[in-house]
Formats: C-alpha cells, structure tokens, sequence
C-alpha cells in the first residue's frame, strides 16, 4: 500500500548569490528526495527584514507539492538541501544566506516541537511568503487560523 501524500508548502528565500540558479537547484533536490507533483510561484523581490544592517535584498518563492515521508523527514531533506548551497549548519538568526527552505504547510497538521513548528509561526504575517503562495495556493487553508492564504495576505496588505 502507497504512503499517504501530505500536500506540503514550502517558502525559499536567499540574499546570496544567484537565487534563481540556487532555487532551481534546490527544488531538483526536493524532488529527488520524494517531494512529488512540485508547482512553482514566480520570484518575488523583498527587502530585509530583522536581518543585521546592510543585508543584501532577498529573492523569494514558495512551492507546492506531495510528501509521503513525515514532517521531520522533510525538515531534515531541507536542511541537507540547504547545506549542499552553501549555507552553514550553524549560521545567525536572520544572518544573510544563499537558501533558506521553510515548511510553511504540511496538511492540516499543527507541529509545535523545539526543532519544527508548522504552519511556519511567522508565516501569516510575512508578505513574501504570502504573495509567492498566493499565486499557486490561494485556497489552502492555515490550520489554527482556519483561513485562506488568499483571505491572509488581503488582510495583511491593508495594514
């Protein structure tokens, strides 16, 4: 009997080097390691937020796709992907990065474990991740906020 697939959303973001290469690259990963049935947003461009002064400006992303592994198999082909772009294992809080994979959405599941906390906890609030899901998710729902990402970001946008 196949494994469940979880439907799964995942934002990248990176300041360092060439995003576009490096997100390519990762999402080929993703895919290689099980991720199933990937769909793509477009490029987004923010600036830094909460990152030390003169960060460089970010690309972002998100994708959709399948997962029939757990939630913590996933985070850990994440930070493997990571690591092979060349972001350190041991790296500062918001410190400049060449890929940042966040899990945004695994399913309806709420995880809150010291090492993975899904939906992403400042997910809801941050307008590049919202944006880039917006465009191929816009009827996922947030578990515990119980809404849309479509409806999220349209309130988030009037702030």
């Amino acid at each position: 009997m196949k494994a469940k697939l979880n439907k799964i959303a995942i934002a990248l973001g990176g300041n360092i080097g060439n995003s576009k290469t490096i997100f390519c690259s990762a999402i080929s990963e993703l895919g290689k390691g099980g991720v199933e049935n990937i769909k793509k947003s477009a490029l987004f461009h923010s600036k830094p937020e909460n990152c030390p002064p003169g960060s460089p400006d970010f690309t972002n992303a998100a994708l959709i796709g399948e997962w029939a592994g757990s939630p913590d198999e996933l985070l850990k082909l994440c930070q493997q992907i990571e690591i092979s772009t060349g972001r350190p294992a041991k790296h500062d809080f918001n410190a400049p990065r060449t890929l940042d994979l966040d899990i945004i959405l695994f399913g309806s599941e709420i995880i809150n474990s010291p090492d993975l906390q899904i939906p992403h906890p400042r997910a809801a609030s941050r307008l590049f991740v919202l944006k880039p899901l917006a465009e191929i998710a816009p009827d996922w729902i947030f578990p515990g906020i119980n809404k849309t990402v479509k409806q999220i970001l349209q309130v988030n946008n009037r702030i």
